[in-house]
């Protein structure tokens, strides 16, 4: 039977079998057992009356809640719900708090199956990070849901690094292979490896989110905690050490880390309450804060995102992108070195603080993902509009040129397609739309574009043919000291793999006068699904 709302919309009835709300009545569906002649069969409405099979919504609000929470509904599906119906905008009387709206407490019910918000043990952490996103568990939903876009946090991903990859699934079970002369396989040796293994000393542990380098590892676990192999640069005195199995970031031990982001001369993490955190080594950049350059403790980003939570983080080689969110929409802010126009500010000064860039503004476009490529970046806008900026060498901006972009210009080529995700590496960027099709243009160099066995730069977005099965996510080499490889990961959780396989990173063994492989190809042995 269907029930509708006051404003029209129909709600399924829930069935017998499903798992309610604690505070379900005995027997929530006896009124719904009494037969009625068709032509009594009216429309049932949130306040219905006591008439025989009429169904009052309002006296059993579990099932409208466990509906609201099984059916994928977002932050604004929810909000909505309480702007045009008034049951919706009455206190629902469940527990934590009697005078929280049933679509506030429907938010409150998805924010609780987040990993990262079930560790949230005291209330007044809660309450913080409530008040910190404008005051509504919707707000908080939205929050959380930005932050499991922008890096695939809590989800199954795989990672293209320099000369090495890494996959995690969605349990948390973390593989590696390719490059590993530092021990940056996680797997206790120094020794390269083809084929896709799990890291065995990370059992017991659920990793949510990974980041990777050149010759190290970054994983961060789902209890906030961050381990790294390869060369050590958060020892003390920057002794470059080499840790061939995860080892926990001391350093890191008093920030909750989801997400971790590294760049050439730094490396950046995101904390649970979106507060972002740099360490930088060796160089003069030093991004946010002015310690010594040679300082390894993670210090918070000054200036403009001090009181604004950020969802997702994206490192460059040099720069670093922050992607925040407020109660009034996605911004996306900016620091480090600004040639080639890296930072969107239509100039190619650097900043020392986060800026926000106000090109989107002018674009009317609210950033919902960014990408940090090694000289340029990208982001993907609400509405499905690309935008890109920084350097163009070989045509990685996609506008028909090689010319630089000192602010964000949408993607003329792709005014057809609705984009959901998008990839920037070192002069190369692709893209994946709503229907599963992937887009590529840059540096055709190192058959990294998947293109075929053409190595030409594209300046413009083009399709990748032999792609037939739908792309959810894609991931590239960013790094300019290595020839780049990239994934392209299907619904499915298959995982196809092309570019430079040399050291094994495509996770296959190719023949000893072959080094790189222009067709994607699935690898065999990697499950993500």
């Amino acid at each position: 039977m269907d029930t509708t709302t006051s404003n029209g919309t129909i709600i399924p009835a829930a069935a017998a079998t499903l798992q309610l709300h604690s505070i379900i009545p005995e027997n929530p569906i006896a009124a719904m057992e009494l037969p009625l002649p068709s032509f009594l069969r009216l429309k049932r409405h949130c306040f219905g009356s006591c008439a025989p099979g009429e169904f009052p919504l309002a006296s059993c609000p579990s099932i409208v809640l466990h509906l609201l929470t099984t059916c994928d509904l977002d932050p604004r599906d929810l909000a909505k719900l309480e702007a045009t119906c008034s049951f919706f905008r009455k206190p629902a009387n469940f527990s934590p708090d009697l005078d929280l709206s049933i679509s506030e407490v429907a938010a409150l019910d998805i924010c609780q199956k987040r990993a990262i918000f079930k560790r949230m043990g005291e209330e007044e952490e809660r309450q913080e990070l409530k008040r910190k996103c404008g005051g509504s568990w919707k707000l908080v939903l939205r929050f959380l849901l930005a932050g499991e876009l922008g890096s695939r946090r809590e989800k199954s991903q795989a990672l293209a690094g320099p000369g090495h990859s890494i996959a995690v699934t969605s349990k948390g079970v973390v593989y590696s292979f390719g490059s590993n002369g530092s021990g940056q396989l996680g797997q206790g040796t120094a020794e390269d490896t083809w084929q896709p293994r799990p890291i065995r000393s990370l059992n017991g542990i659920r990793i949510i989110q990974a980041a990777i380098g050149a010759d190290r590892t970054m994983l961060v676990s789902d209890a906030g905690e961050v381990y790294a192999c390869g060369k050590d640069f958060f020892s003390e005195g920057g002794e470059s050490k080499i840790i061939t199995t995860p080892q926990r970031v001391k350093s890191l031990t008093e920030i909750f880390v989801v997400q971790a982001a590294i760049g050439n001369h730094f490396t950046a993490v995101l904390s649970r309450e979106g507060r972002v955190y740099t360490l930088s080594w060796g160089k003069d950049e030093r991004l946010g804060h002015g310690t010594d350059h040679k300082c390894v403790l993670p210090h918070p980003l000054l200036g403009a995102l001090e009181n604004i939570p950020v969802v997702q983080i994206s490192a460059g080689f040099c720069y670093l992108l922050a992607l925040a969110c407020q109660p009034t929409g996605m911004s996306v802010y900016s620091v480090g070195c600004g040639l080639g126009g890296k930072l969107g500010h239509g100039s190619e000064a650097s900043e020392k603080q986060p800026r926000l860039i106000e090109q989107f503004s002018v674009l009317n476009m609210e950033p919902v993902v960014v990408s940090a490529g090694a000289w340029h970046a990208a982001v993907v806008g609400r509405d499905g509009r690309v935008c890109t900026w920084g350097w163009g060498r070989f045509g990685c901006l996609g506008h028909g040129t090689v010319e630089p972009e000192l602010a964000p210009k949408v993607v003329e080529g792709l005014k057809d397609v609705k984009a959901v995700h998008v990839a920037t590496g070192d002069y190369t960027t692709f893209v994946v739309s709503d229907d599963g099709l992937v887009y590529s243009f840059g540096s055709g160099e190192f058959a990294n574009l998947g293109q075929g066995d053409v190595d030409e730069n594209t300046l413009t977005p083009k399709l990748i043919s032999s792609l037939r099965e739908r792309v959810v996510h894609v991931s590239l080499t960013n790094s300019v000291s290595w020839a780049g490889h990239t994934f392209a990961m299907t619904e499915s959780g298959t995982v196809y793999a092309f570019g430079t396989g040399d050291r094994g990173q495509l996770g296959v063994e190719l023949s000893d006068d072959v080094t790189e492989r222009a067709e994607p190809e699935k690898v065999v042995g990697l499950d993500l699904s």
